[in-house]
């Protein structure tokens, strides 16, 4: 079962690190899907400090226990885009532009809004119904 996360604003945080380690550990397939550029594009484009910016993800994603292939980096192009068809259960953000774009595409995913006071909550309510199902 796929799970995914923004990263700047959302697993840069350390509650939802945690969160994602417990659904690692649970074994639930996690993934990064960000914004940002990966390494590769930003040389081309010589925008070298953005090869810092992402050793901090990097990081952040081996300290949560997700795969170095569960990270995507759509270099801001709609996350929608990725996740659309991929059977992801849900997507949490803190971009509420991404989040409905994500429901405009009338994608199973479901969003989740990071800056909500019951987020974590929300998550587990929609682990827990696509379980029952």
């Amino acid at each position: 079962m796929k799970v995914s996360f923004d990263f700047d604003g959302t697993l840069s945080r350390k509650d939802v690190q945690n969160f994602a380690k417990s659904l690692v550990n649970s074994g639930y397939d996690v993934w990064i899907v960000t914004s940002r550029f990966d390494d590769e594009s930003a040389m081309k484009k010589n925008w070298h400090w953005i090869k810092g910016q992402n050793k901090n993800l990097f990081v952040v994603a081996e300290e949560c226990g997700i795969k170095l292939n569960n990270i995507h980096f759509t270099c801001m192009e709609s996350k929608s885009h990725f996740l659309k068809d991929k059977g992801f259960i849900f997507h949490i953000d803190d971009d509420v532009d991404e989040l409905m774009d994500i429901l405009n595409s009338k994608d199973s995913c479901k969003t989740v809004n990071v800056d909500h006071f019951e987020w974590k909550e929300n998550c587990e309510n929609i682990l827990k119904k696509y379980l029952e199902n």
